[in-house]
C-alpha cells in the first residue's frame, strides 16, 4: 500500500497519486465511518473525504511546527502503516506506506525533488496544470524503478559510460556541431547536448555561454528520460517519440534553483537518448525570484510565533531579498513582466511598513494587516514566476529544428550504436576478459565479490555492472542494496568507517577526505548527530558534511571519496581492509585521478 497526498495551508489537497491497494482500504474506511453510503465505492480518490481523514493530524503537524517549533517526522500506525511528513514552501507533502522510514524519508524528499524541477516554489501548479501532475506521477514511478534496479539512481550519482578517448572526442564533436547549428537556427544561445546510453552518462557538450550542468541535473534528466519515454519503440524515427518539457533546473553548485530550461528529450535507438535543454529566462530574475519565495514562506512561518527576536532578522532578509529581485527585473522590457513588477513593488512598500509598525509597537493589528496583504504579494510573485520561466514560444519553436539535428546526430552515431549498447549492458564487469584492468582484480582482490566507488567532487561512480538474470545476480543485489542501505544509515549518524558481515559476506564503507593535491585530511570535527539523508537530489549531503568536518576550511579544497565493498564471509578483517586501501588507489588510477594511500582507520 502506497500514497502520497500534498496539502496546501488551508489543507486542501493540491495533489495526490496512490494504487489500488490504498484506493480498496480508503473505501472501507470511509465505509466505516459513513463517509459514503453503504453499497457504494469511490473509483477514485474524492478530495473533500481525504480532508475530511487527514485535516486532524496536519493541522497538529502544522500547530507543533508552526508554533511550537517542535514537529513530528511521521507517525506509525496500526498493521506497520507509516505516515511520513514532509514540508515545502508552505505546502504539505504526506507519504503513506507499510516501508521503513529511512525508505519513506527518501521517497518523501524525491517527491519534493521533483516538484521543485518542475513548479519551482509554486506547488499549486500540481492542481491546475494536468500536465504537470501527470508528468510526476511518471516521474515518481520512474524513480522508484531505477532506486530498485539502479546502483547508480540508487546512491544518487551519475555513472560514466567507459569507452575510449577517441570515440569520446568523436562523440562530443558531434554534438558540438549539433549545438552551434541550433544556435545559428533559434534565438537561444546557451544550450546542452547530452547523451544518455541505458542510464548512463556519455557525453556532454555546452555551449560557451551556457551555465554548467550539474550532477543533481544530470541525475535528474536520467529519471526524466527514463521515465517519459517507452522503453521500446516500434519507430526510430525520432518526430514520433520526442518529450519535450519545461523545466527548473538546480544550476551549478552553492547557486540558488530554479533556473529556466526547455527540454527535448530524443531517442536514437532503444536505450540511446539524445538530450538538448535550453536556457530560456534570466537566470539573476530566476535565482532572485526562489529566493524572496523562500524567505516569505519562512516570515510566513514566524510570524505565527509572535516573537520580534525571530521576527526581524525574518523581515529583513526578506527584504534584501525582494530588492534583489527589483534589481534584476529593473532593465526588463516585457510589458506584462513590468506591470506585475509595479504591483509587487507597491504591495511591498505597504507591506514593510506593518512590518516595521509591529517592530516598533508589537502592534497586532499592524502584524494582522501584514499576513493579510502577503496572501496578495504571494500571488503576484506567482505571476511573475509564470512570466519568467515559461516560455511555450520557445519549445513550440525549437522543436522543428531539434528534430533536424537530433536526426543529423543519429546518422553519425549510428555505427557506434551497437557498441554503446553492449557497454550500456556490461560498462565495467568482473566477468570481462577483454580488459587487462579488469582481469588486475580478478587477480589482485581474491574473495571481492562487488564495489561501489564514488568520487563526489563529481558525484561519479564507478561500479561493476550487475546481472539481475540469475537467481545469485538476485541475491547479491539483495545484499547490495541491504549493504548501501545500512552504511548510509549510520553515515547519517556520523560513522564514517564501518565494517561488519553476516553468514555469507563480509561488508565494508569508507567516506575519506583528502586536499587538492591528493594528501589524506582528518575531520577537525566528526558529526554525532543525525545529518539529512546522504545524496543529492534534496541538497548535497557531502557538501553538508565537509562544512561540518572541516569548519575552517574552504570546501572547494576538499575532496570527498565513498568506497563500499562486498567480499566473501571467509575473507578476514584485515584482508578486506588491505584490499580497500589498494582498490581506492587503483580506481583513481584508472579514472585517471592518481591517489596518494588511503588512511582508512
Amino acid at each position: 500500500m502506497n500514497c502520497l497526498l500534498i496539502f496546501d495551508h488551508l489543507n486542501d489537497v493540491v495533489h495526490m497519486k496512490y494504487n489500488e491497494e490504498f484506493l480498496n482500504h480508503m473505501n472501507d474506511f470511509s465505509l466505516e465511518q459513513e463517509f459514503i453510503s453503504l453499497g457504494s465505492r469511490m473509483s477514485q480518490l474524492d478530495d473533500n473525504i481525504i480532508m475530511q481523514c487527514f485535516s486532524p493530524i496536519i493541522t497538529s503537524h502544522r500547530i507543533m511546527n508552526c508554533q511550537f517549533g517542535n514537529s513530528y517526522n511521521y507517525v506509525k500506525c496500526e498493521g506497520n502503516l507509516v505516515i511520513y511528513f514532509e514540508e515545502y514552501m508552505g505546502y504539505l507533502f504526506v507519504a503513506i506506506s507499510d516501508k521503513k522510514e529511512e525508505y519513506m524519508k527518501k521517497f518523501t524528499n524525491l517527491c519534493v525533488t521533483v516538484v521543485r524541477y518542475l513548479c519551482g516554489p509554486d506547488v499549486y501548479q500540481l492542481k491546475v496544470d494536468t500536465k504537470k501532475s501527470t508528468l510526476m506521477d511518471k516521474l515518481i514511478d520512474g524513480w522508484m524503478n531505477l532506486d530498485s534496479n539502479d546502483q547508480a539512481i540508487h546512491v544518487e550519482a551519475v555513472e560514466q559510460l567507459t569507452v575510449n578517448p577517441d570515440l569520446t572526442s568523436t562523440t562530443i564533436q558531434i554534438l558540438r556541431e549539433s549545438v552551434d547549428h541550433l544556435i545559428s537556427q533559434i534565438e537561444c544561445k546557451k544550450i546542452h547536448a547530452l547523451v544518455l546510453v541505458q542510464n548512463k552518462f556519455l557525453s556532454l557538450y555546452s555551449s560557451p555561454t551556457a551555465k554548467e550542468l550539474s550532477s543533481t541535473d544530470i541525475v535528474f534528466l536520467t529519471i526524466l528520460s527514463h521515465s517519459t519515454l517507452p522503453e521500446k519503440t516500434e519507430s526510430e524515427t525520432i518526430s514520433d517519440n520526442i518529450s519535450s518539457h519545461q523545466i527548473l533546473l538546480a544550476g551549478p553548485e552553492g547557486n540558488p534553483k530554479c533556473l529556466p530550461h526547455v527540454v527535448h528529450i530524443n531517442p536514437l535507438s532503444n536505450g540511446i537518448n539524445l538530450l538538448y535543454l535550453l536556457e530560456i529566462g534570466n537566470p539573476a530574475v530566476a535565482a532572485s525570484l526562489y529566493e524572496t519565495f523562500c524567505h516569505l514562506h519562512i516570515m510566513q512561518q514566524v510570524q505565527i510565533q509572535r516573537d520580534k527576536e525571530i521576527l526581524q532578522p525574518a523581515f529583513e532578509n526578506l527584504d534584501l531579498a525582494n530588492r534583489k529581485l527589483n534589481d534584476s527585473l529593473k532593465k526588463n522590457k516585457n510589458s506584462a513582466i513590468e506591470l506585475s513588477h509595479k504591483q509587487l513593488v507597491k504591495k511591498w512598500e505597504v507591506i514593510k511598513k506593518k512590518y516595521q509598525e509591529y517592530l516598533k509597537s508589537t502592534s497586532e493589528e499592524a502584524l494582522l494587516r501584514a499576513e493579510t496583504l502577503g496572501l496578495g504579494f504571494l500571488e503576484n510573485l506567482k505571476e511573475l514566476l509564470g512570466l519568467t520561466s515559461v516560455d511555450d514560444s520557445v519549445l513550440i519553436s525549437s522543436t522543428k529544428y531539434i528534430k533536424q539535428v537530433a536526426t543529423s546526430v543519429g546518422h553519425k552515431l549510428d555505427m557506434f550504436e551497437d557498441f554503446f549498447k553492449a557497454k550500456g549492458m556490461k560498462n565495467f564487469s568482473f566477468g570481462s576478459r577483454y580488459s587487462l584492468t579488469i582481469n588486475k582484480y580478478l587477480e589482485e582482490f581474491p574473495g571481492l565479490v562487488h564495489f561501489l566507488y564514488i568520487d563526489r567532487n563529481t558525484h561519479r561512480i564507478t561500479t561493476p555492472t550487475l546481472d539481475f538474470t540469475t537467481q545469485e545476480g538476485l541475491f547479491n543485489k539483495k545484499k547490495i542494496w541491504f549493504m548501501i542501505d545500512f552504511a548510509r544509515k549510520y553515515l547519517q549518524k556520523g560513522c564514517m568507517q564501518l565494517m561488519w558481515k553476516d553468514t555469507t559476506f563480509h561488508y565494508a564503507y569508507f567516506i575519506w577526505f583528502e586536499d587538492n593535491s591528493g594528501a589524506p585530511l582528518k575531520p577537525s570535527i566528526f558529526p554525532n548527530q543525525i545529518l539529512s539523508l546522504p545524496g543529492i537530489l534534496c541538497e548535497d549531503f557531502y557538501q553538508k558534511l565537509k562544512g561540518i568536518c572541516f569548519p575552517k576550511m574552504q570546501i572547494s579544497k576538499i575532496r570527498c571519496y565513498e568506497l563500499f565493498c562486498l567480499h566473501l564471509g571467509l575473507v578476514t578483517a584485515s584482508c578486506v581492509l588491505e584490499q580497500n586501501r589498494r582498490l581506492a588507489a587503483t580506481i583513481s588510477e584508472l579514472r585517471g585521478h592518481p591517489s596518494q594511500a588511503t588512511d582508512f582507520l
